[in-house]
């Protein structure tokens, strides 16, 4: 048994031997009852979000361009003083309107591309600066007009690995949905071998919050990695704020990574519907001899990460968009 638990550790993968075609797989559709996941949407609902709201990237903050995006209608750019410090603000420039997002940072002040007026994270000339947190791996703003909530000193970050010992990888896209839809899709674990099958496969919900004792849903599932070949993990989801779910591993391999989803508001788009951006960030962690290779081999990594996170979510923000679509029409079953 000793020998067997080496070789585990050594070789992540396994052989699939008892593999069934899609369509023989077992049904989910009994299990995935519509009130168990409207009530841990409901719940993540009523938890606290401190008024902040996830902008993007902390690795896309730095260099001579804000990060600039439009949440829940505000424009808003973020960017690094002349310390390093994280500063954030209104996206419109308080002399004659012009879109901050596109204007350069120059030693640490943002500087309006159209008259030169400098902002250096201050008050000056009615801007006023909004608070912003970097956790290392994603960037916040608070938005206390916005969120209308108690405000908190910090976002809810999720329990990760420390980010300078994992590989961090960040997805956004967006969707015509609104923050709901995405969470509902995350709190639907039962979809994952039938709409994701070049991906998952084997998928099992081991427990749920009507019997965990805790507001999580507990999945056994296998990633594919080529033909028969899969890593099988244990996975639990929980949503810690209204518009975030985590998923962590916490059986097989990588125990202690994460995968966090976002939903940003965005505002509407020229047909009054709804957007809403999703912010996914990959922090993967190992106690494997080799992930040293893998860390350092990061920005190779990253984007074949990103680029798988995106396939995923060519589907699930089909499924959150037709859940708007059917919401926003009063046809969404059970509404």
């Amino acid at each position: 048994m000793a020998g067997d638990g080496r070789r585990r550790r050594r070789l992540p993968l396994s052989l699939r031997r008892n593999a069934v075609a899609w369509e023989r797989q077992r049904p989910t559709w009994r299990d995935a009852k519509p009130a168990l996941i409207a009530g841990a949407l409901k719940r993540a609902q009523a938890r606290p979000s401190g008024n902040w709201y996830v902008m993007g990237a902390s690795r896309d903050l730095g260099g001579d361009r804000p990060l600039g995006r439009t949440v829940a209608g505000q424009e808003v750019v973020v960017w690094r003083d002349a310390d390093g410090r994280t500063v954030a603000g209104p996206g419109v420039c308080p002399h004659l309107g012009a879109p901050l997002r596109d204007s350069p940072v120059r030693c640490g002040a943002l500087v309006c591309h159209w008259h030169g007026l400098s902002l250096n994270g201050g008050p000056f000339a009615g801007w006023e600066p909004l608070p912003a947190h970097d956790d290392g791996v994603l960037v916040w703003v608070r938005l206390d007009a916005v969120g209308g909530e108690e405000p908190l000193d910090a976002p809810v970050v999720p329990r990760r690995p420390v980010p300078a010992r994992a590989l961090t990888a960040v997805y956004a896209g967006t969707g015509v949905c609104e923050p709901e839809d995405v969470v509902a899709n995350r709190l639907d674990p039962w979809h994952g071998a039938w709409f994701h099958p070049y991906s998952f496969v084997d998928l099992t919900v081991v427990d749920t919050p009507e019997g965990a004792g805790e507001d999580a849903f507990a999945v056994d599932v296998s990633f594919k990695v080529a033909g028969r070949l899969v890593v099988p993990v244990r996975a639990v989801f929980t949503a810690p704020e209204p518009r975030t779910v985590v998923m962590h591993i916490t059986e097989g391999e990588g125990v202690g990574s994460v995968v966090e989803t976002h939903a940003t508001p965005l505002g509407p788009d020229a047909s009054g519907r709804p957007r809403t951006a999703v912010i996914e960030a990959v922090v993967a962690a190992s106690d494997r001899r080799g992930f040293a290779l893998a860390r350092a081999a990061a920005p190779l990594l990253r984007p074949l990460v990103r680029t798988a996170s995106a396939r995923l979510w060519r589907d699930d923000l089909a499924y959150a968009e037709r859940r708007w679509a059917l919401r926003s029409t009063g046809r969404f079953p059970g509404a």
